[in-house]
């Protein structure tokens, strides 16, 4: 017995952890799945039978085949997340971070699983709207946060931050679906890549001079 720690306490963090173990095979191999078949050709038994879980432990942690494909959403939507502030790790200027951070999202969405899920199956499945609502928690607040250390740096009026933000975020999923539907993707992504770039120059281009100030009399 550890010394300080209930007994109680020791078997629910037990069952906690299981719990979780549990449901992260059930979405690891949900994701497996729904990227090499699609949704549609996907079924509930099928993950049951391939993750080795209980019926009744599936439908403890996700009440529906939507809601597990959701959950599979949310986790690649922070993979990606993930993988753009890592590119851009190290960058001081926050609209180079930014634009690097883009490239590497048009890059990801090359990848198989990405395309999939994320691309073509989550606005058939969850409808637009959410599929944008997911995706903002994730990607809308870094492209904000640059957004604002340019408004900051004069060289965008802050009003507007909130709305380029979210134009930009548009911007990069549509280009995003161009890609993965394209027949020559990689030439795709170095397009997408290029106007990228150009969007962002145009947008944000050189630090805007801030007005003189007055001497104080």
């Amino acid at each position: 017995m550890l010394k300080g720690v209930p007994v109680d306490k020791r078997a629910t963090d037990k069952k906690a952890a299981r719990g979780q173990a549990t449901r992260a095979q059930i979405v690891q191999t949900a994701t497996l799945l729904f990227s090499t078949a699609g949704y549609e050709a996907t079924s509930i038994e099928t993950v049951l039978a391939r993750s080795g879980v209980s019926r009744g432990a599936l439908y403890h942690h996700f009440a529906s085949k939507e809601a597990l494909f959701t959950a599979v959403l949310e986790a690649m939507e922070a993979r990606i997340a993930q993988a753009t502030i890592d590119a851009s790790r190290g960058i001081a200027d926050r609209v180079e971070a930014m634009r690097v951070g883009g490239e590497a999202f048009l890059d990801l969405s090359r990848d198989p699983a990405i395309r999939q899920i994320v691309l073509i199956d989550a606005p058939a499945v969850l409808g637009w709207q959410k599929w944008r609502d997911i995706d903002a928690r994730f990607g809308f607040g870094l492209l904000k946060g640059s957004l604002q250390a340019a408004a900051d740096g004069g060289r965008l009026r802050p009003d507007l931050v909130d709305i380029y933000a979210h134009i930009l975020l548009a911007a990069l999923l549509e280009t995003a679906l161009v890609i993965a539907r394209a027949e020559n993707p990689a030439e795709a992504a170095r397009l997408g890549r290029a106007a990228l770039q150009e969007l962002i120059d145009k947008l944000l281009g050189a630090p805007k001079p801030r007005p003189p100030q007055r001497k104080a009399r």
